[in-house]
């Protein structure tokens, strides 16, 4: 079926409440951040109306550059490591029956139902002493005491996975559920192994999604607020988490401004890369 274009402003009607509700709830404060972030910041927390790139210029420091640096890495491990488990798992998971579908598929979406606090008290019990899991390895006779696992880099980054894993697995299901299944077949048929079949038929003919959900996910990781707070100490904390401190606690509203501004626009450049990366998917298809 061909798509006919709009020809009257009557076509273009349906657009007209997502157009407000994107203009009332995403460009008005955008908008207002931005102006936020040139304002001049006074003594005893107050900020004046001006048009000064202090706040911007503040970037280049050591401590701003370290804290972008970690949450970009951070991030890019997040997407990484969940992408390497939850691709090969979901492929697994689209060759069992329906019902069992079915039924991780709810599992999934009940995980997705924990809030991050949540999240992030119940690894903080199990990365903990006394009710941690380290007492299992006792009990087992592989350690001699228990141990707190927390505040660490390595929490942080356990918590972040399974946060971020679900997600993961629900964008890569829709792409590997149609998967033409006489690929891997015909790689069988040819002499190639089960594993190589998978690494060289499946993989490359997947590409773009799995690029598109390593975007994704990466985005998703960079706004990270909680679980850094909560598993990490604070050279462990993202960019989030230094916005929300300047905000709040240090009263430094423009300046927070503007490193907000700074992680939306890093987030929708990726998202831009993600809608590319899937314009060119559906012209090679």
């Amino acid at each position: 079926m061909r798509r006919e274009p709009p020809r009257t402003i009557a076509d273009y009607t349906p657009l007209a409440f997502p157009a407000i509700m994107l203009i009332i709830f995403f460009v008005v404060p955008f908008s207002t951040m931005i102006a936020v972030s040139f304002f001049r910041r006074q003594q005893g927390g107050f900020y004046t109306p001006d048009f000064v790139i202090d706040n911007y210029g503040r970037f280049l420091s050591a401590f701003f550059g370290g804290v972008l640096g970690f949450s970009l890495m951070l991030a890019i491990m997040v997407a990484v490591i969940c992408v390497a488990i939850a691709f090969p798992f979901t492929y697994l998971l689209t060759k069992t029956s329906r019902r069992v579908q079915i039924v991780w598929l709810v599992c999934l979406l009940s995980v997705l139902s924990l809030s991050e606090v949540i999240i992030g008290f119940a690894w903080s019990t199990l990365f903990s002493r006394t009710a941690g899991i380290t007492n299992l390895l006792v009990a087992a006779g592989l350690m001699s005491e228990p141990q707190a696992l927390l505040p660490g880099f390595g929490a942080v980054l356990t918590g972040m996975v399974y946060q971020a894993l679900p997600y993961t697995i629900l964008v890569l299901y829709p792409a590997l559920v149609r998967l033409d299944p006489t690929l891997l077949e015909a790689a069988r048929t040819l002499g190639a192994s089960p594993l190589r079949g998978f690494i060289n038929i499946i993989v490359p003919a997947l590409r773009n999604t799995i690029v598109a959900t390593l975007i994704m996910v990466f985005v998703f990781a960079l706004g990270s607020y909680l679980l850094p707070q909560i598993l990490g100490r604070p050279r462990h904390w993202t960019l989030s988490v230094l916005i929300t401190d300047q905000a709040i606690y240090q009263s430094n509203m423009p300046f927070a401004a503007a490193m907000a501004v700074f992680l939306v626009l890093i987030s929708l450049a990726l998202v831009g890369l993600t809608l590319l990366v899937g314009g060119r998917r559906e012209a090679t298809a």
